[in-house]
């Protein structure tokens, strides 16, 4: 059985924390934009805040995908590392975190990669309508970026159960073999043995 590294688990963590930080600083900073009159002409014009979030998004993905990233180095990604024991309740938990660790890695990295996106998309020029008040400049909808950091979370708590589960099945290649095969010597051989 491989032995747990603290320093991964720190690692994994930290990386987990600082991308949920970024993006809930992303959806308190989400670029809003109200609608200018043109001074020189009629047509009207959106000025939006700043764009901060998109920056914020975008390193809490980068900071995301780091962390997954040894997460499944450390561990070979299930598939392609050493064999992990037969049978063993620590083998079903590896895969189950396995698995909830990659649905809120995924979902985490959409919401992110798409809020950041849709932040950055800004519209320039509107002309001007007959109810022209009942149009608003583009923004990204509220809770997005929030969706990427509870996801953010998820993966975190994934992963973490992931590695310790993994590293308690590891065999480190080689496997425990009980009861297999037939023995080459009866009892009955070996007390003959030990009489002569």
């Amino acid at each position: 059985m491989a032995k747990i590294s603290i320093s991964i688990l720190v690692i994994i963590t930290c990386l987990h924390l600082i991308a949920f930080v970024f993006a809930i600083g992303a959806e308190q900073r989400r670029s809003t934009g109200k609608v200018v009159p043109d001074q020189y002409d009629e047509t009207t014009f959106c000025v939006y805040t700043t764009d901060a979030s998109t920056v914020y998004g975008l390193t809490a993905f980068g900071l995301l995908l780091l962390s997954q990233g040894i997460v499944n180095g450390v561990t070979r990604c299930l598939c392609f590392g050493r064999g992990l024991m037969d049978g063993t309740a620590s083998k079903t938990f590896s895969v189950i975190f396995f698995v909830i660790s990659w649905v809120g890695f995924l979902g985490a990295e959409a919401c992110l990669l798409a809020g950041s996106a849709r932040n950055a998309y800004h519209t320039k020029y509107r002309t001007r309508f007959e109810f022209s008040n009942l149009l608003s400049c583009a923004s990204l909808r509220k809770g997005v970026f929030a969706a990427g950091a509870a996801l953010t979370l998820i993966s975190m708590v994934g992963s973490i159960m992931y590695y310790w589960s993994h590293t308690k099945a590891d065999t480190g290649g080689w496997q425990k073999h009980t009861n297999e095969g037939l023995g080459m010597t009866s009892q009955e051989d070996h007390k003959q043995d030990q009489r002569i």
